[in-house]
């Protein structure tokens, strides 16, 4: 995949994250409680995974859609200074740079989100100059995207046919529809990369199992991400089990499943098996718990090798 300019083309949403962290309970409607520590950092599930893919190392470009506000100056800082590409990005006249107010507690979370202009990007501002820029696509957030949702499939099989792989991770839909359409779209994408609650609501089934079940005939590989339980990946009625990497000082989870997603792409890309894609997905999901936000675990690619051996008593190289 060396003769692209990029490893990954990441088409999706950008915003800020306001954490609100050290909360003794979530609030009540009409009722105030304290936070004892606040950090404004790079939010959104694309821009993490772009940011900390880019830091494991890999060729990673940015199509998406900000303001022309201070919000928007901040995520071209904070992904340029992790070496993510950002020829792509485009700038809404008619919307403010999107933010999430995310309220942590343990490690549960509750967030508010202002879409802003990632709102108002859509199939027609991703050209095939963008595609074929990159050996790979990932899209995320697609109901965060509504404007880019109805041409979904179409921007996969474009990818398709542009030769790239593809993957997916749809993340939760704020209106909780779960309108996709999964039977066009997934024999387009490559890996489908949802978490267990987010595949039982997209095919309406109630475990896991019964959601590989019904998506079995359209789906390539299937990964799973199961919090504390770990992973499971599908391939063609093959299913492989991960155990997770437990951090006993968790300091938020913010991030965690697009940081695994960004271990198991920066492995995928290599053409590494599908085992070590999935292992180094669980390591690098559980380095995102060690720090404040998505991307505060990965400084650099030495810090997350660092972290890893104190952590989890791993050598990466």
């Amino acid at each position: 995949m060396s003769e692209k300019k990029h490893d990954v083309l990441v088409v999706g949403e950008l915003n800020i994250d306001l954490i609100l962290n050290k909360i003794d309970k979530f609030p009540d409607i009409g009722k105030e409680v304290i936070a004892r520590e606040i950090k404004q950092t790079l939010g959104s599930s694309s821009a993490i995974f772009a940011n900390n893919l880019s830091v494991l190392e890999a060729k990673v470009s940015f199509l998406g859609k900000v303001g022309n506000d201070s919000y928007a100056d901040q995520i071209n800082t904070s992904l340029k200074s992790s070496g993510v590409d950002l020829t792509y990005l485009l700038k809404s006249q008619t919307h403010l740079t999107g933010i999430t107010v995310a309220f942590n507690f343990g490690n549960d979370r509750a967030m508010v989100t202002y879409p802003g202009a990632m709102n108002d990007l859509t199939i027609e501002d991703i050209t095939d100059e963008a595609l074929q820029s990159a050996s790979h696509l990932h899209v995320s957030s697609v109901f965060l995207q509504e404007s880019l949702k109805p041409g979904l499939t179409e921007l996969f099989q474009r990818a398709r046919k542009l030769n790239l792989t593809t993957s997916l991770d749809t993340q939760w839909d704020p209106s909780e529809k779960w309108d996709l359409n999964l039977k066009s779209l997934l024999p387009w994408v490559d890996i489908f990369m949802p978490n267990e609650i987010e595949i039982t609501r997209l095919t309406k089934t109630s475990t896991v199992e019964d959601a590989l079940k019904k998506i079995s005939a359209d789906c390539r590989i299937v990964v799973v991400k199961r919090g504390v339980k770990g992973a499971l990946l599908y391939d063609n009625g093959r299913i492989i089990e991960q155990q997770a990497y437990l951090n006993e000082h968790v300091i938020d989870a913010i991030g965690a499943g697009d940081s695994f997603n960004a271990g198991f792409i920066s492995k995928f890309i290599k053409r590494k098996s599908l085992e070590e894609c999935l292992d180094f997905g669980a390591l690098t999901g559980a380095v995102n718990t060690t720090a404040a936000g998505g991307t505060g675990a990965f400084k650099s690619f030495e810090a997350v090798k660092k972290c890893i051996k104190e952590n989890f008593n791993k050598n990466i190289s």
